[in-house]
């Protein structure tokens, strides 16, 4: 119950007791006795999965399958990796913001050398990027990463160090200098003016969304493309997303926990589940909840919501993703010497 400590945002008590709530949910299915999964998430995703996982157990009861239950339990990425290893949260799937997330728990011995190649598309059920949502009319006429760091504008974004949104925000605004021919020292020196121009940072995405869209704090959030569609379907016009011409290709990854469904006796509900994010059924739920389906065809049927973009693989600014969070993220690299922790 750990996940509970999160600061949340005074004027965000609601989310706050659902997100409570969530987290009640998934501690009561820690101790498995029967068809009962725990998904460890990210923080947006808690409506991807409330839908997803509707679909599965209706399917699972459809079939005459033993009825399920799913727990979920979300927060920044990298905190909910974290939490894991240390046995506060027991996921039997784990569903998170980047790959190196699952790799730390695969250095834990908690997940299996060859998690990647257990599910299709590297266990990739679907892709996202970052971009930008701006007050309607945009009145800062905010479209590229330079317009961040222009005098006035204040940028509500996550921790890089809790937040996959937070990684994903400093390894996109670093690309996008290096990937049009600035070197990595003009990168260094507009991460470090980018992080002045954030008045605070939040440990999840969804904390920076509440500031942004319900306290109308700051002038743009840099957010995960799903949130950013969200946000502004909420908004009532109020809100606007821009695309930036240079953004990252975010790669959510997923993966079955080996050494708890072993505990738990979960291994092949487990694995169905995940396998279960490839369906269809489960793509199309996916795209219509703004995130980037990995079958092409379903993608190009919401190209109008989805557009196609061009954007750089993390290997633009790094080996691999495990390589960018040490290069990026470990104690003293490359963002412990551009920004601190604002908290608020």
């Amino acid at each position: 119950m750990a996940g509970r400590r999160i600061p949340w945002l005074n004027v965000a008590a609601l989310v706050g007791v659902a997100v409570a709530a969530t987290l009640i949910v998934a501690g009561n299915v820690h101790g498995h006795a029967g068809e009962r999964l725990l998904n460890v998430s990210y923080d947006p995703t808690r409506e991807l999965y409330r839908d997803i996982d509707a679909q599965f157990v209706a399917d699972q009861d459809k079939a005459g399958l033993p009825h399920v239950e799913i727990g979920q339990s979300h927060g920044g990425s990298s905190r909910q990796a974290r939490l894991s290893i240390a046995g506060e949260l027991q996921p039997d799937v784990v569903t998170l913001g980047l790959p190196s997330d699952i790799e730390a728990l695969r250095k834990r011995g908690l997940v299996a050398k060859d998690w990647a190649t257990r599910l299709p598309n590297a266990s990739r059920p679907y892709t996202s990027t970052i971009v930008f949502v701006v007050r309607q009319g945009n009145p800062h006429a905010i479209h590229d990463w330079p317009d961040l760091i222009r005098p006035g504008v204040e940028v509500i974004t996550p921790d890089p160090k809790t937040s996959g949104n937070g990684k994903l925000t400093a390894l996109a605004a670093w690309g996008a200098i290096v990937t049009r021919g600035g070197s990595e020292a003009q990168a260094r020196d507009y991460l470090k003016s980018f992080y002045e121009h954030a008045p605070f940072l939040v440990v999840a995405a969804r904390e920076a969304g509440t500031a942004f869209a319900v306290e109308k704090l700051g002038d743009v959030h840099v957010a995960w493309e799903n949130e950013a569609l969200r946000e502004v379907a909420e908004s009532h016009g109020a809100l606007q997303v821009v695309y930036p011409p240079v953004s990252i290709l975010a790669e959510p990854s997923v993966a079955w926990v080996d050494a708890n469904v072993a505990r738990h006796g979960t291994a092949a509900l487990a694995r169905a589940y995940l396998q279960y994010l490839y369906t269809d059924a489960a793509q199309e739920t996916i795209a219509r909840d703004g995130y980037r389906p990995s079958d092409a065809r379903v993608l190009a049927r919401h190209a109008d919501s989805l557009p196609p973009l061009a954007l750089f693989n993390v290997t633009a600014i790094a080996r691999d993703w495990d390589d960018a969070q040490e290069k990026f993220f470990a104690d003293d690299a490359i963002i412990d010497t551009v920004y601190r922790p604002k908290p608020r």
